[in-house]
């Protein structure tokens, strides 16, 4: 009962900043301060809806949330690195800080949502060497979207000390991209035949 009535505030307390957000016309904010609670509470708010109760928490659900906001965490953590970065000032002049903390919100959300799938789901439909293969493709992407980010700052820099276009890092930054692709690409595959081998 405490559980439930801990969620209960939770999404009242999001309900009200939400029509506060509304009140200062921060629209973007508040659509996705709404999605992002309903993408991390999925599953509470299907439970109280269908059942009147909570699902039930388990070590097994434990470990799958605590690893999805691990996973949301670091995320966050690598786009506010990214955001923070001094080449990038010039691609987030533009919108506004609204603008960028709402697609944080989603985002965020989206990774956390995802996250708790794979582990409850997806992890257990896939073989081991499927499993391999995913984290593979995982972290091929993750290191091709590093070297875009390096590629694309030391590009900028030593065109700018330069005064001439740099063709090197360019070149990598534009490979980093088709790299990424590919990484994303095989694991999505991978992640929705995992999905449909547990349904």
């Amino acid at each position: 009962m405490k559980g439930k009535k801990i969620v209960i505030a939770i999404f009242i307390t999001a309900l009200l900043v939400t029509v506060l957000l509304i009140s200062f016309e921060a629209y973007y904010l508040a659509i996705a301060l709404v999605a992002g609670v309903l993408l991390i509470g999925h599953r509470e708010i299907w439970s109280l809806i269908m059942r009147r109760k909570l699902p039930p928490v388990d070590e097994r659900v434990r470990q799958n949330i605590n690893k999805a906001v691990r996973n949301g965490f670091i995320f966050l953590v690598i786009i506010l690195a990214f955001l923070m970065l001094p080449f990038s000032v010039a691609l987030t002049t533009t919108p506004s800080t609204a603008d960028l903390l709402s697609g944080l919100f989603l985002s965020a959300g989206a990774v956390y949502s995802l996250s708790y799938i794979f582990y409850e789901r997806v992890e257990p439909g896939l073989s081991e060497k499927g499993l391999k293969l995913f984290n593979g493709f995982l972290f091929s992407a993750a290191i091709s979207l590093a070297v875009f980010i390096i590629g694309v700052f030391l590009h900028n820099v030593l065109s700018a000390l330069l005064g001439v276009e740099e063709p090197v890092f360019f070149i990598i930054s534009l490979i980093s991209i088709i790299t990424f692709a590919v990484g994303l690409l095989g694991s999505l595959v991978l992640y929705t035949g995992g999905l449909c081998h547990r349904m």
